[in-house]
């Protein structure tokens, strides 16, 4: 199956390269182009796309606010921020915001279409430190706030939770905690679905959130 991808960037140049090498690759395609956030809810109501890659400085409508209105579409793509910048603000509302997760706009080729894959799959993307940087310097603006379901975690939940936020995998976690993957599966479930959270990615900024965990 070719995953439908689309690019959301206001620079010509970024849109082209990105574009060469999406189209570079046998299982993916770039359906559609968009210069902001306006036209990228356009361009994804008429093509569909698996994944869309979403710079967040734009103009018009910027990548946060598109990133909202796209995740509350019937059939949501899953959106993959490029970024110039890892400590950007942005780039932590526009995870919040349902984004999978994030690249910097210098990564390697083959490191990009590797997340394109892995976001289509329904994966997250996680940098987990410079998430736990992000969250740290929202942490310290001002008190944690209430994440409905954190109190109702129990305590293995809340293991599991812990060492996702350190961005270990199902396997990772089993070997850490000696148990199944397929438990750790379910504990995983547990807690996207207790707090609401659409991926892993919003599971992790909801401990940070919460206070749950400390970013520091």
């Amino acid at each position: 199956m070719t995953l439908r991808v689309v690019i959301a960037d206001d620079e010509d140049l970024i849109r082209a390269g990105l574009r060469i090498i999406i189209d570079s690759e046998p299982d993916l395609t770039v359906v559609g182009e968009a210069a902001d956030g306006a036209e990228a809810l356009t361009v994804v109501r008429r093509e569909r796309p698996d994944v869309v890659l979403m710079d967040v400085r734009m103009p018009a409508v910027d990548g946060i606010r598109a990133t909202e209105r796209l995740l509350a579409l019937d059939q949501p793509p899953k959106v993959l921020v490029v970024t110039t910048f890892e400590n950007d603000d942005y780039v932590y509302d526009a995870l919040r915001a349902g984004a999978s997760g994030f690249l910097l706009k210098r990564t390697k080729p083959d490191d990009l279409v590797q997340a394109v894959r892995l976001v289509a799959a329904g994966d997250s993307l996680l940098f987990p430190a410079a998430i736990r940087a992000l969250a740290g310097r929202r942490s310290r603006a001002g008190s944690p706030e209430r994440v409905p379901g954190i109190d109702r975690l129990t305590e293995r939940e809340g293991d599991v939770l812990r060492l996702m936020t350190k961005g270990l995998s199902n396997q990772e976690i089993a070997a850490a905690l000696v148990v199944s993957q397929e438990t750790v599966k379910t504990h995983v479930g547990n807690v996207l679905t207790k707090l609401g959270a659409r991926d892993r990615t919003q599971a992790v900024i909801a401990a940070y959130e919460s206070g749950f965990v400390s970013p520091g």
